[in-house]
């Protein structure tokens, strides 16, 4: 088999196409419109090369009848791709490729009561490190994990949610502002791949070191090595979502340390602008 022939698609899918067709004509919009270095351009571009072989070619065939191959595809989805996209700071760039009536649209929507709502629920650091977790490990449920990939629609989903959960964090985590307007404090970015690597890591030692096979349903469908025995097929998936995962997460860490440093080596805001004029200006005089 070729490398072309791997990158042919298993299950075309309309709507994927379409999604990576938007973000790939936005962002070279926006790199046209605003200034974009190289690297930022390079990582993007990357990023989203990641996603597609990920979830658009013969490795989701693959994903589907071997237990360790399913883990390499959850980790570009989770980790990998979403951290190197997150890196370009792509955001800017993809608002500029808008239309000027659709950036207008979108920034009205933004101040909307209901677009606050939305976003003050599934922008909160707390929910975003929660899914992060929650959407690898429940997948990961071996009755879960049973009826996920013997259901196509529930397939999609799983690797929609593992990616998605995955930009959020890797947005959070990755965000070189300060609080404000930041939702999360620059400690806390560096702190939070501590506390959200720790659960992944336990369960891949379980799988790792398992001495039963509990994801029979790759042996159901028909695994695509055959030669690989199913307890060595389960252990290399867990030390993928074990050693793997962890440095990603730990590289992440010290790229929002790096963010730390450099916020602490900014000059500090006034803690209060002084008041102007009559009785506003007394007032502060008095104090």
């Amino acid at each position: 088999m070729s490398l072309i022939s791997l990158l042919e698609p298993w299950e075309p899918s309309f709507g994927l196409v379409v999604v990576f067709i938007a973000c790939a004509v936005l962002f070279a919009r926006g790199s046209r419109r605003i200034r974009v270095s190289v690297a930022r351009q390079l990582a993007f571009w990357i990023g989203l090369a990641l996603f597609y072989i990920a979830l658009h070619t013969k490795l989701d065939y693959y994903a589907e009848h071997q237990f360790f191959v399913h883990r390499l595809q959850h980790l570009v989805l989770h980790h990998l791709a979403p951290l190197i996209l997150m890196a370009a700071y792509p955001g800017s760039v993809l608002r500029a490729g808008l239309p000027l009536t659709w950036r207008s649209a979108l920034r009205r929507w933004q101040r909307s009561s209901p677009a606050r709502a939305v976003a003050a629920v599934i922008l909160n650091p707390a929910f975003i490190s929660a899914a992060f977790v929650v959407s690898v490990v429940f997948w990961l449920i071996p009755s879960v994990q049973f009826v996920a990939m013997l259901d196509w629609r529930i397939y999609t989903f799983m690797n929609w949610s593992v990616a998605v959960s995955g930009l959020l964090y890797w947005w959070m985590l990755l965000d070189h502002r300060p609080s404000p307007p930041s939702r999360t404090r620059p400690g806390l970015r560096v702190l939070s791949p501590v506390i959200t690597m720790t659960p992944q890591i336990l369960v891949g030692a379980i799988i790792t070191f398992s001495s039963h096979d509990l994801y029979p349903v790759f042996t159901l469908c028909g695994r695509a090595f055959t030669s690989l025995p199913p307890a060595l097929d389960q252990s290399l998936g867990g030390l993928i979502m074990w050693v793997p995962a962890g440095v990603l997460e730990a590289i992440g860490a010290m790229m929002a340390l790096r963010h730390v440093m450099r916020l602490s080596s900014l000059p500090a805001r006034s803690a209060a602008k002084p008041a102007r004029g009559g009785r506003g200006a007394k007032v502060a005089l008095q104090r």
